[in-house]
C-alpha cells in the first residue's frame, strides 16, 4: 500500500491508507443519486480491511472540509486544497503506484472539483481514474463505490456511454457481492436508469425503474417513503414519452405516500400535486392543470416547506403562468411572472444573472398584450445584465438582444432595431455559423425591418435566399417551415421581374401550400 503521498488539510497533513464509503438507501428522498450526494457517509461493509477504515475518515474529513469552505464562500481556498491533494496523489501515480487507494484519492478530489463547479478538471481526473480501475480486480475493497461515483459524475459531464459502462460493472459486483434481490442495488439502479432515460433508452430505463419499485416495495412496503425518488423519476420519464396516463398513476401513488406519511399540508404534497398537474396539461386538461398548480403553489407557501425563490417553487409559478396565457388568461399570468421577478431581485439582488430569465419571459408576455413599452424596459435592463456578466460577444447576449430589435421594431423605432438586429448576426455567425439556424432567425427579423425601411430590393431578395437555404438544410427541402420564406421570395423576384425564376418557384410555392392544406384538412 502506498504512503508515499498525504491528504492535506487547511493545517495538517494526514498519512494516506484507504477507502470510500457507500451512500445508504436511506438517502434516497432527500434527492437521490447526485455525485457528492452523502458520497462519505460513513456506511461500511462487514468485511473492509482495517486500514480502509483510517483513510475512509480522512477522506470524509477532506470532503466535509471542501464543502464547508464553500459553504462559507471560500471556493478558492477549497480548489487550493484540492489541488494539494491532486498535486501529491499525482507523484504516488507517476512512481508507477496506481491502486485502490490512489482510486480512492482521486474519487474524492473529483467529487471535490464537482461540488465546486469546477467540471473541465474532473473529466481529467476521470481520465485517470479509469486507468486504475480498469487494471483492478472486482474484489478490490470499494471499488464498486468508486465506479458508482464514476457513473454519476460521466452522467453530469453528458459523458453516457462510459456512465453506463461504469454502473454495470458496479451492478455486476455487488449482485455478486450482496446478491440481486439486494437494496444496496438501489443507487447503482437509479444512476443507470437516469443516463438510459437521458439518451434515448427510454424502455431499458422505464424496466430498472420497475426493477427498483419492486425491491423497496417488497423490502421497506408499499408505503414506504423511499419509493418516492423511483417513482417520481420513472413518472417524469413516461411523461416525457408521452405516456401521461402511466405517469399519473406513480404520480398519484406519490401522493397517497406523503399524505399518509406527512398530512395533507405537508410541503411534499405540493411536489406530488404539482407532478399531476403536469400530467393534466399534457392530458389536455388545462383547467385541471391550472387548479392544482395553483393548490400545489398554495401548499408550499403555507408550510414554509421552500424557500419562496427555490427553484422547485420557481418552476411551479412559470409552468402555472405559461398555462395560464395558453388558456387565454394573460393578465394572471403576469401577475405570477411578475411575481417570479419580484421574488427573484428580493433574494438575489437587481443585477442577478437569473433575473434575465424572468424579465425575458415577461416581456414575452406583455409583448402578447401589445404592452411594449414595458417589454422594452425589461429587455433593456436583462441585456445590460448579460453584456455585464457575458461580455458583447458572447452568443448568449444574442438571445435578449434579438427580442429587442423585434419589440423595437413594434414601436417603429426601425433605425436601433436594425442596428441591434446587425449585432445578433453578427454575434451569431461567429457564433453557430453562417448557416446555422439562429444565424436564419436574426436574418428573418433583419428582412422585416429592412424591409419598412425601404432597403433595396435585391439585397433583401439575397437576405431571403440565404434564410430559404438554412431552411431547407435544417427542415428539409418540402418542409412547412418553408413556406412563408417561399412567398417573399416570389413577392420580391415578381417586383424585380424576375419572371422566370420567379414562375419555377411559385409552382413549388403551390405545390407545398396544396400538401399542408391536404394535411390540415385530413
Amino acid at each position: 500500500m502506498s504512503s508515499s503521498f498525504a491528504l492535506f488539510h487547511r493545517n495538517q497533513t494526514a498519512s494516506v491508507r484507504v477507502c470510500i464509503s457507500r451512500s445508504s438507501v436511506g438517502s434516497l428522498e432527500c434527492g437521490g443519486t447526485g455525485p457528492h450526494s452523502d458520497a462519505y457517509s460513513g456506511f461500511s461493509a462487514p468485511n473492509d480491511h482495517q486500514r480502509i477504515g483510517s483513510l475512509e475518515r480522512e477522506l470524509e474529513e477532506l470532503f466535509d472540509e471542501v464543502k464547508r469552505m464553500i459553504r462559507m464562500g471560500n471556493k478558492s481556498d477549497a480548489i487550493d486544497l484540492l489541488t494539494a491533494n491532486y498535486e501529491a496523489v499525482k507523484e504516488s501515480l507517476n512512481a508507477g503506484t496506481k491502486g485502490i487507494e490512489e482510486a480512492a484519492i482521486l474519487d474524492v478530489i473529483a467529487l471535490g472539483y464537482m461540488a465546486v463547479g469546477d467540471l473541465k478538471f474532473v473529466g481529467s481526473l476521470l481520465d485517470l481514474m479509469k486507468e486504475i480501475v480498469d487494471n483492478l480486480k472486482d474484489d478490490a475493497p470499494r471499488l464498486d463505490s468508486i465506479l458508482m461515483h464514476m457513473g454519476s459524475m460521466y452522467a453530469t459531464l453528458n459523458m453516457f456511454e462510459k456512465s453506463l459502462d461504469t454502473y454495470q460493472r458496479a451492478v455486476y459486483i455487488m449482485e455478486g457481492t450482496y446478491g440481486k434481490d439486494s437494496t444496496l442495488l438501489i443507487t447503482p439502479y437509479l444512476g443507470m436508469a437516469k443516463v438510459l432515460g437521458s439518451f434515448g433508452k427510454a424502455t431499458k430505463a422505464i424496466k430498472i425503474y420497475q426493477r427498483v419499485i419492486t425491491l423497496l416495495g417488497s423490502s421497506r412496503g408499499a408505503q414506504s417513503k423511499d419509493l418516492v425518488v423511483p417513482l417520481l423519476s420513472l413518472g417524469n420519464l413516461l411523461l416525457k414519452e408521452g405516456k401521461a396516463n402511466d405517469a399519473e398513476t406513480h404520480f398519484t401513488r406519490v401522493l397517497d405516500i406523503y399524505t399518509k406519511l406527512y398530512g395533507q399540508n405537508d410541503g411534499r404534497i405540493g411536489i406530488a400535486i404539482s407532478s399531476l398537474a403536469r400530467v393534466k396539461s399534457a392530458q389536455g386538461k388545462s383547467d385541471e392543470a391550472i387548479q392544482l398548480f395553483k393548490r400545489a403553489i398554495q401548499v408550499m407557501k403555507d408550510s414554509n416547506y421552500l424557500s419562496p425563490d427555490d427553484s422547485i417553487l420557481e418552476k411551479m409559478r412559470v409552468d402555472l403562468a405559461e398555462l395560464l396565457h395558453v388558456a387565454g388568461r394573460g393578465q394572471e399570468g403576469r401577475e405570477l411572472l411578475e411575481e417570479c421577478l419580484w421574488i427573484t431581485e428580493k433574494h438575489k439582488g437587481k443585477e442577478h444573472p437569473i433575473l434575465v430569465t424572468h424579465m425575458i419571459n415577461l416581456a414575452t408576455s406583455y409583448s402578447r398584450s401589445k404592452n411594449y413599452a414595458d417589454a422594452e424596459h425589461l429587455l433593456r435592463r436583462s441585456l445590460q445584465i448579460m453584456i455585464k456578466q457575458k461580455g458583447t460577444d458572447d452568443q448568449s447576449i444574442s438571445f435578449p438582444m434579438l427580442h429587442l430589435a423585434v419589440t423595437l421594431y413594434h414601436l417603429k423605432n426601425d433605425e436601433e432595431a436594425e442596428k441591434l438586429a446587425l449585432e445578433v448576426l453578427r454575434i451569431r455567425e461567429k457564433a453557430f455559423g453562417k448557416n446555422s439556424l439562429p444565424v436564419g432567425e436574426a436574418l428573418d427579423c433583419l428582412v422585416s425591418i429592412q424591409t419598412r425601411l425601404g432597403k433595396d430590393d435585391s439585397e433583401l431578395l439575397g437576405l431571403l435566399r440565404r434564410i430559404l437555404n438554412i431552411q431547407e438544410r435544417e427542415f428539409g427541402y418540402e418542409s412547412e417551415e418553408i413556406l412563408v420564406t417561399l412567398k417573399k421570395i416570389v413577392y420580391y423576384l415578381d417586383k424585380l421581374g424576375k419572371k422566370d425564376e420567379k414562375l419555377t418557384l411559385h409552382r413549388r410555392l403551390s405545390v407545398l401550400r396544396k400538401k399542408y392544406n391536404q394535411m390540415v384538412n385530413y
